[in-house]
Parts: structure tokens; sequence; C-alpha cells
């Protein structure tokens, strides 16, 4: 952990747990070691640190390219493990850089539906996520968030005090075979609608 990622990183901790008093459930079922791929879903910009702060270690997450606006801020977000992607002309670069990552050892954070919600509900798992699945064969995390929308929704730019929680899944392992037969958009994406399903759950 550089000391820029350590000083958000604990930053963060501190205001989350402060402000939205954090609570989080299932800790027992936290992967800490080796390549894991983390999925939640998505409802606020505050997530990705929100989850990070659950790790003792560094943790790569997905940033959009419009956030990294100038010099200072593409440093920030380099330094916070942030893999651009740029979601008006999506390819597979991003995908490809969390597999490779993955498949040296990391953790990383993704969030299937690819958005934000608007309206508190789940939208629909992207292809991509089961692509990486079948191509890293990590172990999955599924963690389920709750009332960070409500701390910062969509569309909105004001922190609002909101409790928020974190519930951490069992870890998800796909067999060698199911990822063999996970071929084409239509196997991936089933694999991805196994995982929302996961995070539903919680």
């Amino acid at each position: 952990m550089t000391w820029i990622y350590w000083l958000g990183w604990t930053l963060f901790r501190s205001l989350y747990r402060g402000i939205f008093k954090l609570k989080v459930t299932g800790w027992e079922h936290l992967v800490r070691e080796g390549p894991v791929l983390v999925v939640s879903n998505h409802e606020s910009f505050i997530d990705p640190p929100l989850i990070g702060t659950l790790y003792q270690d560094d943790m790569y997450y997905l940033a959009r390219k419009s956030l990294m606006t100038t010099p200072a801020l593409k440093w920030i977000y380099k330094a916070w493990n942030s893999i651009p992607v740029d979601q008006d002309r999506p390819d597979m670069t991003g995908v490809k850089a969390i597999v490779k990552l993955l498949r040296s050892g990391n953790r990383v954070l993704i969030f299937p539906e690819g958005e934000r919600t608007l309206d508190g509900n789940f939208g629909v798992a992207q292809p991509g996520t089961g692509l990486i699945v079948a191509k890293s064969n990590a172990v999955i995390q599924p963690i389920r968030i709750r009332g960070a929308r409500e701390a910062l929704p969509r569309g909105s730019g004001r922190i609002r005090f909101a409790r928020v929680s974190l519930n951490i899944g069992p870890p998800i392992r796909f067999t060698e075979e199911e990822l063999a037969a996970a071929k084409g958009k239509e196997g991936y994406q089933k694999i991805a609608d196994r995982l929302m399903e996961a995070v539903a759950a919680l």
C-alpha cells in the first residue's frame, strides 16, 4: 500500500464510520488472500472506497475516464489503483486489464450493473462480468451495499447523513466445468446473472 493509497484509505474509513455509522456484517465470509473479484450492487460514488475500507491492503477499481480531467486527478486516481474505463466508447481494454490483475494475484472490485442505480433497484448485469470470471477463474466475493444511495444519490453533489451498511456474502467458486461451458455472450450473461442474484440475496 503506497502512502497516497493509505492516506485515502484512512480518510475514507474515518469518514464512513463517523458520518454514516458504517455497519458491516458477514466478516467471517471475507476472503483476504489470493486473487479475488469483488462484486457488488452500485448505489453511489462512495461505493468503491466504501468497499475498499474492508481490506487492510490494496484493491483495484474501475473509474470513468471522464473523471480524470486534469493531470492532478489522473495522478490521484492512478495512485488509488483506478483502472480507466471509457463508458462512451466501451472496448475490451478494461476487461483485459482486470483479468491480468486477477491472474497476477490481485483483488479487483467491479459493479456488474455497470452504472449507479437511479431508483434503488438492481440493474441488469453486464456479460463482461461473466467474461472476466471465465477468463480469470478468480474467487468471487459478493457484497451488498445499503444506504449509500441515500447518502449520495446519483445526480446529487451533496452528502446526506444516512446509515450505510455492507453485507459480505459467502465466496463463490466456479468449477472448471462450469467455466468451460460458459461460452459466448449468452454463457457469460448466465454467470453475471448468477453473481447479481447472489448479491441481491444478501
